[in-house]
């Protein structure tokens, strides 16, 4: 079986590779929504300024994601990664020595974290990790990258709430330091692909104008595109104001805690199960169901007296449901397209990800300041995954054939 799913070693190498970037690109970028409390006391940010910084962080991430993607496409995604992780290091190292303060606030958290997240999160580690297996087994072998993100998930929040406590937030932003170092060796790993596998001639002999038209030109990636706007509005209004939330509830800083750790925690199995399932049922259909439980999730959660209880029950639920969205979205692409500008394309797709996430960041602090509650912004992510569980479903994830004589290269 496992002969069966690791196709050769190289594809096992940049599996833990990318599953190491990933659990600690995504750790750490979970994590700073528990230091909105710090900032605030520490530097004088507002909750305005402070959603507008990861606001901020949201679109560079995205804009950088489609470049990286080229980049890894072009030269291997170790390079765009390792490059990815120094400009990490220089964001974290400015936002605890500074200047930190102001506009210098907006250009380390917001700025260069948000250019690194572009290479060392999701995009392009998943998507390497894509072009080393068949569309039979890629939605589970992404599943599992994006279940190490989980993971991630899971521990940094534990980790960082007790650093914050134990040594206040330079010193925890210091340790962050070291887990970017231990990225930096991993990255060298994330070796290219020696072949393009699954395809024809004219596949791999296909430039880089000819696929952005070809898939700008397609109505399913179109809409892959516009839903994936959702999931980064959702995702980023819980991991940037829970804390924010709950406390306002009523509830202790360590109720956010359990939320962000028990959504890093089931969505290892969330994702684990829904890659297993992009091999067996259509990725569109999962994507519009996912959608769908998402807002029987939040609406529960919103609409409910605040308990630990009630937090408990998002945690897991929204966990279960949380990046679950990246292996059949990330499968949609690599199936309808091939793989040789999976990182490019999916980059793309990312990019409107990062538009909602945005939206989700900047828009749960501006309706906290402007009227005092983040429930507008709540409204909206309801209203939000109705939208996108209608978008998927029409998407057509039938492989385009370029050419009648396929080579399918081990």
């Amino acid at each position: 079986m496992i002969k069966k799913f690791i196709p050769n070693k190289l594809a096992l190498i940049v599996l833990i590779s990318a599953c190491t970037i990933i659990l600690i690109s995504m750790g750490l970028r979970q994590t700073f929504g528990l230091f909105f409390k710090a900032f605030e006391e520490g530097i004088g940010c507002t909750r305005t300024e402070f959603g507008l910084a990861i606001g901020i962080q949201m679109l560079f991430w995205g804009m950088f994601a489609p470049l990286f993607g080229l980049l890894a496409d072009k030269f291997g995604g170790n390079k765009a990664v390792f490059s990815g992780f120094i400009i990490f290091g220089l964001g974290i190292y400015m936002l605890y020595a500074g200047p930190n303060t102001g506009i210098f606030f907006q250009i380390s958290l917001g700025v260069l974290v948000g250019i690194a997240l572009g290479a060392t999160a999701i995009g392009v580690p998943v998507s390497e990790v894509g072009k080393h297996f068949p569309n039979q087994t890629r939605t589970l072998a992404t599943g599992i990258v994006t279940a190490a993100a989980s993971l991630g998930y899971f521990l940094s929040p534990l980790f960082t709430q007790y650093s914050l406590s134990l040594v206040g937030w330079v010193q925890t932003l210091k340790y962050f330091m070291i887990f970017i170092g231990l990225g930096l060796i991993a990255a060298i790993f994330l070796f290219p692909a020696k072949t393009i596998i699954e395809s024809s001639k004219i596949d791999r002999e296909q430039t880089f104008y000819s696929a952005i038209k070809e898939a700008f030109s397609h109505k399913g990636y179109m809409l892959l595109v516009i839903g994936f706007f959702v999931c980064g509005f959702q995702i980023t209004l819980v991991g940037t104001h829970i804390p924010g939330y709950m406390q306002d509830r009523g509830m202790g800083g360590w109720s956010a805690t359990i939320i962000l750790a028990l959504i890093g925690f089931f969505n290892i199995f969330g994702t684990l199960g829904m890659g297993y399932l992009g091999t067996k049922y259509k990725k569109k259909n999962l994507l519009s169901i996912l959608y769908a439980l998402r807002a029987i999730s939040i609406c529960i959660f919103i609409f409910s007296p605040p308990s630990m209880i009630n937090s408990i029950i998002f945690g897991i639920s929204f966990g279960l449901l949380w990046l679950s969205t990246v292996p059949p979205t990330n499968g949609i692409v690599a199936q309808i397209f091939g793989t040789k500008y999976l990182s490019t394309l999916f980059g793309i797709v990312f990019l409107c990800h990062q538009f909602g996430a945005f939206a989700g960041a900047f828009l749960g602090g501006y309706f906290y300041d402007v009227y005092g509650s983040y429930d507008y912004a709540w409204y909206i992510a309801i209203i939000l995954s109705v939208f996108a569980t209608l978008v998927h479903y029409p998407i057509d994830e039938k492989p385009l054939i370029r050419d009648n004589s396929i080579n399918y290269s081990k």
